[in-house]
Order: structure tokens, then C-alpha cells, then sequence
């Protein structure tokens, strides 16, 4: 902890805090200088040659002369390889024991003494010194793995490894998890640890809460994505391409992943974007589906402060005509800053509270956080004590560290007995009335190690009975904290789908619920990295995510608020969300003008809250995140592949958000096709550029021709559908959900044609028959 990292600390947590902070951080290094091994000489290592091969499902194993490469190729069309003869499992990632391999792959020869698996979407060739080829069936590569490194301890450990990688000069790094800076990762240094910045982060900050080592690449000759499955802290450098020029040679893209431990094993998808987000869903787990309610507008505030002052602000939503989902209780609703508990002097009745509040329409959600205080007395850190819940040094002695309730301890949640203990305390949270959570500080901080592991790195884990420290550990902590409150919410509430949100996570951690941005700084690059982040994190197979409106902290002019709010409209978690030192953030607080354009964009959530349901059910069945960048269906425009600032809402809509002070006008990139400017209905044709107006009553959205879209009328559900291009036909899917419940709905499809001067909708029965639509408004006709 350096001089910079004490004055961060006593800025955002108080002296008292900081100082013992400071402690915490001496304690912890010497914690690790007893309990780390010392590493010592090192035995550089690669491969060495190949010797043989032996066939096996879906592939085999190749053996070099210095390690075994283990290939397999799945039913799902997903490769999996593994040096040192790794296998799949075990891993926190894949959902159950992973897909079957293809019986259909076959090892064979290939030239110069290499060897390749020929699948049917895909081939892998080996070199006789270990390069790995991914190539498309018609043979054009799509990445190159370039022989590994490994440096091994003389003594015996824990190896580090070092993997280089080619790509084409025309391709493009997405993914990583959240980045601020993005969605198209730059050149630059990426690291896979996730990290709480200490304060307000902004797109140049790196790394943040949720690191995956996830790639997708996109390129002319295709998309795929890479995945590492290792959890330990590692470095992405990223250096993009160049073609060249004339008679000038092509600069290859490059990436290297220099990793402190774990297996070197990795998956790769390959195909058009929505078929590798498919594959990799059915990989590592379908996405939560939220309920109903959370796609709606939810407001937190830390610093809410009593249940009068809730119930202040939920009137004045109610009286302005201004749509409200749920309301989020950060911290300051606990007693002493204790999880589990409520202070009974501001939150005397929190379940009567609940009570009414669910009665509007409005749900109540709660801030969980992972920290334990130190207390014997304290209900949680008794309980925990009981089950020997929480992580131990080295030396057998529980690990402190200091957060809001001041010394904690932190439960170990890749035990599966302590997961089931943390689960079942949930029970206390639902009879407060709470009907979801988001999981905070859970990468996990303790305010002395910003930047740094809260726990020693040699703290122990249990890693599902393997054993391990902390450097292990570390990256999968949220997720196995995800994983806890989400069972123990099915076990408590089995009738309910869980609503949980978590800050930090790992791949797979969709199978639990969504995340949001953290504390994004206020001000204009912040608005510009909420959308970084809900998009990189999409093309990582985590669907539902959303910035907090207006930033963290901080205080946003009028317009900044605004157009961060006319953003969050459109993305799938919209929360207004402001810390104690920015002051309220309710729509009326920043004048007439702003709340008159703020309810509007409310109530346009509101009429789209249809669409947003069925975008969250094909989210969970086909992995497609809800917001997508413009590239999506269309991944060889290398226009489209550039542009950053705006995006796609499902397949009918584009949304092109303002990111710049003063701006009443913008450049929109449209895809190929007939697009509809909603507000005005008039009509453009791309691939192309269109400048629009970008009044600040409303930011451009345009509407895809043909496009059906399922939208809240007056008297029920209704489909609003953009006329078809003159001799083209379109269309839409309709999923229709009660709200909560695990009811299973079937998809309505509907097809929209011109007959005549007429535009007529459909629905498509299952068995090719057409069905009458419910009510219709056509619109783009004029």
C-alpha cells in the first residue's frame, strides 16, 4: 500500500477506517511472506516435438516430447484443448460436466509430421511443434496458437505459462469481461484480476470488478471466440493488425496471455456471432432469466437514510407520473453496517414497508455483501464460526480484513458447505420483505488493498475439496457467491425466479444473474464506458447488465443526467443509482425540462417492456445478449465493426445514444436494410451513415423494416410493426410471461407483408398455419 493508495483510502472511507486499513495491508504481507512458497529457479519448458498420436472421442491426444496435447471437438461444435493432457473438468465455468464429445471428429495425419481434427465446422491442425491452427472447413485460419512456455519451479509448484497468438490484420478483439474502454479492445495491456479501483473508475482504468479472459474476435473471415479456463491472475496484451498496402505483407494480429498458474487448457467456438454466443451458452449455462419487474425502472440511493425518506421518494414518483419497478437499500439500512440485520431505529417496519410498496407495483431490493463482522455476538459471524465458514491463513487463523462494518471475515464460498450456510441466511432477508439482491464488494475489498487482493494470496480455499489458495481463488470468489444466494434463493422461494445482480463474477456467472457497471465516474467519458461495459459484457455470455444513471458519485449536469438516462432506457438493467456524497438523483431534482424528458423516456420503457421480456426468454434460449453492437448480423462490415457508439436492442431495434455535451445532432452507421427513424418514421436505406437530429427531449432510435415488436398498449399487449421494404417481408417473436413464475411459454412468431397498400401481420402456427395477431399498429407506411 503506497502513499497514493492511503490518500485514495482516507478520501472514499474515512481516516479511522484508512488507518486501520493500513494495518490490515502489513498484516497481510506478512501473512504471505510466511505462507507463499518462494519460487525460486525456474526450468523453462515448450512442448518439444511430436512423437505420437492416439485417436480418442471426438479426437485424441497428441504426444510431444515434453508434454501431451489433449483435443476434442463436442456435439455442441465447441473445441476443447488441453496441454499436459488437462481435461475439461474440474472447472467453474462449464455448466455440469460439460457437452458430450462429436463422434463424428476424426484425428488424422497431416503434412509435415503434424497432425488435425477434421469436424464439421471446424479443423484443427497441430504442428510437429505445437502451433495449434483453427481453420474454418474451407481451410482459412481463423487464429494460430503459437507453442507455448511454461517456466517451472526448480523445487516443484505451481508453473507460469505464456501463450502467443495470431490473428488476421482485419480482426478485432471484443470481450475480457467489463472494460471501460471499448467494446473494441485497443492496443494495449488488459489484466485478469478482479479488482475494485477504489473510487470512481473511468474508461481508462483497468482492471475493474469482472475480468473473464474471454475473447471474441471478428474478422472478414469469420468470428470465434477463445476462452482460458484458468482463474488465476494473468496479463492480455492485445496488438491489432495491418494490412498492407500495394505490394506491401499483411501484420498479423497478435495476443499474449502470460498466466501466473493453472492448467493451460481453452475452448474455442467458431461461426456467426449468434452461433458462437449459442455454443458458449450451452457451454457454460443458460442466463438467468430476471422476472418480470426487474426489466422495468429501479432506483437506489446510498444513503436513503429511513423508511420515511423511501417512502418520500416513491411519492414523488407516484405524483409525477413517473413509472417505479423497485427500490434498492444500500448499506446504510443495516444495523452498524452488519449484513443480515436492519437498523430498527430508521427501519422500524421494514416488512409493513415492503408490504406497501409491493402492493403499487414496487419491490424492495437489498445490498448483500460478503464481509462478516468480527464479532463474537453477531448472529452471522456465530453461525459462520459453527460451520468453519470463513478462510484461513496458512497458519490456520481466520483472515480479517476491514470493511464498512470495520474487521471482518470473509466466507469461503468454493466450499460447497459454506455456500449452503450463506444460502439458507437469505431466509432472513425475504421475510423483511426483500424480493432481490445485488451483491456488492465481492471481489472481495477490504479498504486497505485497492488494486490488491483483499486476502492474503496464501489464504486458503477449499476449491470444492481440491485445496488451494488464494491466488487460485480470487477470480471465482464473486461467482461462487452468486452461486450461493441463487440456490438458496430456488431452496426458499422455489416458486420465484431469484433476482440477483452481482459486481464481480467470472465466466459462467450469467447462470446466476446479471451484474452492473460499479462506480462509474460522473461525467461524459462515464456515460461513454456504461455503454463499453453492458456490450463487452454481452459478447462474454453475460446478457443482463446496466450502468448506474448519472455515475456513482459525483454531480452530473442537467444534461449529462439526461442523456445518461435516455441511455439506461434502453438497456436491459436500468438503475438510477448515486452514492451518499453525490446527493439525490430523482428526475425532478435537475428541473422541469429534465423530469418532462425523463418521463418520457419512462414511459417508452414502459410500452417496450414486452419486447424487453421477450429479449430476456431468447436471451436464456439462445444466449443473444439483449443490447448488441451493430456489427451483429452483420460481422464482415468492417464499418460496422468500428463503430462504438451505438448499438442494437434485440434484432428491431437500433439505438444510437448522445455521448457528447451540447450535441443536438449525430452521425448514426446503419446496417444493410430499410431503417425507420421512430420519432419521425422516415425512412433510410443502409449500409451507410445518416445524420439525424438529437434533440434533448429524445435520442435516435430507429426501427428495422418488417420489424413486429410486441409493446404495452391501452388495453393489453399490442404489436407494433415497421412496414416491409416494397417486396421484402418481416417479422418478430412474442413471448408472453406472467412475471415471476417458472412457467415455461411457448414463442408466438409472427410474420408482416404487403398486401396492396396494406401491411398485414400473422401468426405463424406450428404447423404452418396462420393465426389472427393481436391488435396491430403499423407504422412507417407515410
Amino acid at each position: 500500500m503506497d502513499g497514493r493508495d492511503l490518500v485514495r483510502s482516507v478520501r472514499v472511507i474515512g481516516s479511522g477506517r484508512a488507518a486501520r486499513g493500513v494495518r490490515a495491508a502489513w498484516r497481510r504481507r506478512r501473512i504471505d511472506a510466511v505462507g507463499l512458497p518462494r519460487r525460486g529457479a525456474e526450468r523453462a519448458r515448450v512442448p518439444g516435438r511430436v512423437e505420437s498420436a492416439e485417436p480418442g472421442p471426438g479426437g485424441g491426444v497428441i504426444r510431444f516430447s515434453r508434454s501431451d496435447l489433449r483435443i476434442t471437438v463436442t456435439v455442441n461444435g465447441a473445441v476443447f484443448w488441453g496441454w499436459d493432457g488437462v481435461a475439461p473438468q474440474p472447472s467453474y465455468a462449464l455448466a455440469g460436466s460439460g457437452p458430450e464429445p462429436d463422434p463424428r471428429a476424426v484425428l488424422e495425419p497431416d503434412k509435415d509430421g503434424g497432425w488435425r481434427v477434421v469436424a464439421e465446422r471446424v479443423t484443427v491442425v497441430v504442428s510437429r511443434h505445437g502451433a495449434v491452427e483453427v481453420r474454418t472447413p474451407g481451410g482459412v485460419v481463423l487464429r494460430r496458437e503459437l507453442p507455448p512456455r511454461w517456466w517451472e519451479p526448480v523445487g516443484g509448484g505451481t508453473a507460469r505459462w505464456m501463450q502467443r497468438s495470431e490473428v488476421a490484420a482485419d480482426a478485432r478483439f471484443f470481450g475480457l469481461g467489463g472494460r471501460a474502454s471499448g467494446p473494441r479492445l485497443r492496443d494495449g495491456s488488459y489484466r485478469l484480476w478482479n479488482t475494485d479501483p477504489g473510487g470512481s473508475f473511468g474508461p481508462g482504468d483497468d482492471p475493474l470488478y469482472l475480468t473473464m479472459p474471454v475473447q471474441l474476435v471478428v474478422a472478414d473471415a469469420g468470428t470465434h471466440l477463445m476462452f482460458y479456463d484458468t482463474t488465476w491472475d494473468g496479463t492480455v496484451v492485445l496488438r491489432e493488425g495491418e494490412e498492407g498496402a500495394g505490394s506491401g505483407h499483411d501484420r498479423a494480429g497478435r495476443c499474449e496471455l502470460r498466466m501466473d498458474g493453472g492448467p493451460l487448457r481453452c475452448w474455442v467456438m467458431v461461426g456467426p456471432p449468434a452461433r458462437v454466443l449459442l455454443t458458449w451458452a450451452s457451454l457454460t449455462g443458460a442466463p438467468a432469466l430476471p422476472p418480470a419487474w426487474a426489466l422495468g425502472h429501479q432506483h437506489a440511493r446510498w444513503g436513503f437514510g429511513s423508511e420515511e425518506e423511501v417512502r418520500r421518494i416513491v411519492a414523488g414518483y407516484q405524483e409525477r407520473g413517473l413509472p417505479l419497478d423497485a427500490v434498492h437499500l444500500d448499506i446504510d439500512h443495516y444495523d452498524d453496517h452488519r449484513v443480515f440485520t436492519v437498523d430498527r431505529e430508521r427501519f422500524p417496519k421494514l416488512p409493513v414497508l415492503a408490504e406497501e410498496l409491493r402492493r403499487d407495483g414496487i419491490r424492495l431490493v437489498s445490498i448483500v455483501d460478503p464481509a462478516v463482522k468480527a464479532a463474537p455476538g453477531d448472529a452471522v459471524y456465530d453461525g459462520g464460526t459453527a460451520v468453519d465458514a470463513f478462510v484461513r491463513d496458512a497458519s490456520g487463523r481466520p483472515v480479517r480484513g476491514v470493511v464498512w462494518a470495520g474487521e471482518s471475515v470473509y466466507p469461503d464460498f468454493t466450499h460447497p458447505r459454506v455456500r449452503d450456510w450463506w444460502g439458507g441466511l437469505y431466509e432472513e432477508r425475504l421475510e423483511q420483505g426483500f424480493a432481490g439482491f445485488w451483491h456488492d464488494m465481492n471481489e472481495p475489498v477490504s479498504f486497505h488493498a485497492f488494486g490488491e487482493p483483499t486476502l492474503p494470496r496464501s489464504a486458503r480455499h477449499a476449491l470444492e475439496g481440491r485445496g488451494g489458495d488464494h491466488r487460485e481463488a480470487h477470480n471465482v470468489y464473486g461467482l461462487c457467491m452468486a452461486r450461493a444466494g441463487y440456490e438458496g434463493l430456488r431452496e426458499l422461494a422455489p416458486q420465484e425466479r431469484p433476482f440477483l445482480f452481482t459486481r464481480s463474477g467470472w465466466a459462467g456467472m450469467q447462470r446466476y444473474g446479471g451484474t452492473w457497471s460499479g462506480d462509474v465516474a460522473t461525467g461524459w467519458p462515464g456515460l461513454r464506458a456504461s455503454l463499453s461495459l453492458v456490450l463487452g459484457l454481452g459478447l462474454c455470455g453475460v446478457p443482463y447488465s446496466g450502468p448506474d444513471v448519472g455515475g456513482f458519485d459525483g454531480s452530473p449536469s442537467p444534461e449529462l443526467y439526461l442523456r445518461w438516462f435516455q441511455l439506461g432506457a434502453y438497456l436491459p438493467l436500468f438503475r438510477t443509482h448515486a452514492s451518499l456524497r453525490a446527493g439525490r438523483r430523482e428526475p425532478w431534482e435537475f428541473g422541469p425540462r429534465v423530469l418532462e424528458h425523463a418521463r418520457a423516456a419512462l414511459l417508452e420503457r414502459r410500452r417496450l417492456l414486452p419486447y424487453f421480456v421477450t429479449l430476456s426468454h431468447l436471451a436464456r434460449r439462445t444466449g443473444a445478449p439483449y443490447a448488441r453492437p451493430v456489427w451483429w448480423n452483420a460481422p464482415e462490415d468492417r464499418a460496422l465493426r468500428d463503430c462504438e457508439d451505438a448499438f442494437l436492442l434485440g434484432d428491431s431495434l437500433l439505438v444510437a445514444p448522445v455521448l457528447d455535451a451540447g450535441a443536438e445532432r449525430r452521425v448514426v452507421r446503419l446496417p444493410r436494410g430499410r431503417w425507420y427513424d421512430t420519432a419521425t418514421e422516415q425512412a433510410y436505406e443502409g449500409p451507410g451513415q445518416v445524420l439525424v437530429d438529437a434533440p434533448l427531449s429524445r435520442i435516435p432510435v430507429f426501427a428495422r423494416a418488417g420489424a413486429v415488436l410486441p409493446v404495452r398498449g391501452d388495453d393489453g399487449l399490442e404489436l407494433e410493426t415497421w412496414a416491409p421494404a416494397p417486396g421484402r417481408t418481416g417479422g418478430g417473436l412474442v413471448v408472453r410471461d406472467a412475471g415471476d413464475g417458472w412457467d415455461v411459454p411457448g414463442i408466438e412468431r409472427y410474420v408482416a407483408r404487403r398486401q396492396g397498400a396494406r401491411v398485414v401481420v400473422t401468426r405463424e402456427g406450428e404447423d404452418g398455419t396462420s393465426e389472427p395477431a393481436p391488435p396491430v399498429r403499423v407504422r412507417g407506411t407515410g
